[in-house]
């Protein structure tokens, strides 16, 4: 379990159309749509709402984001809701990228069943040890996680993905790896973690 000294939070980005579809997209660079820029919006403002409530200071804090567009696109919508600059004042991080599905990537599971069966089945008895061709498995991105954790020595916000919020909450709580891999990730919420404990908000 790694603790952290200051409060992170943690943003996923907005919704895309491969994310409505089902696709899984990893290291695919898919816009943000429509819905996705109304949830990015009114998480911007959500998160001036937890700056006032917390007292936290702007100045203190870092901004982070996946080099992703769509996070990159979310970040700055966030931005704008604490009227900030949204093309600079964050720095952009690879180690936040999503897990990669490899040779998955833009396909449904449905097509993916018609495809290889046996594969989708192995995954769904582990998605935590599972590695899709070409790809990375829930563990493989919670060791990649864990430097970026505990290099962070200041509040911090930061814009990824489902996946890496999913490693990300493993390492903090120390959850079971057979639960890291199916903890919710919505898209319209933000999640803050501080002293210890974690909030959807």
């Amino acid at each position: 379990m790694i603790q952290l000294s200051h409060p992170l939070i943690f943003i996923r980005h907005g919704q895309t159309d491969w994310n409505k579809e089902g696709r899984l997209q990893g290291g695919q660079d898919i816009p943000i749509n429509e819905t996705g820029t109304w949830q990015a919006t009114r998480n911007g403002r959500r998160l001036k709402g937890v700056f006032d409530d917390e007292a936290f200071e702007l100045k203190d804090f870092t901004f982070v984001a996946s080099p992703l567009g769509r996070c990159i696109r979310t970040m700055g919508l966030v931005r704008q809701g604490l009227d900030l600059d949204p093309e600079t004042g964050f720095t952009r991080d690879d180690r936040l990228r999503e897990i990669t599905f490899g040779q998955w990537e833009g396909k449904t599971f449905d097509e993916l069943q018609a495809l290889d069966q046996q594969s989708v089945t192995e995954r769904e008895a582990d998605k935590w040890g599972f590695v899709p061709p070409g790809g990375e498995s829930y563990q493989m991105l919670s060791q990649r996680m864990r430097p970026w954790l505990e290099s962070l020595d200041r509040p911090t916000v930061a814009v990824s993905h489902g996946g890496v919020s999913r490693a990300v909450r493993g390492l903090l709580f120390d959850l079971e790896s057979e639960e890291i891999p199916r903890l919710d990730v919505p898209q319209d919420k933000i999640y803050l973690i501080q002293d210890g404990q974690g909030f959807w908000l």
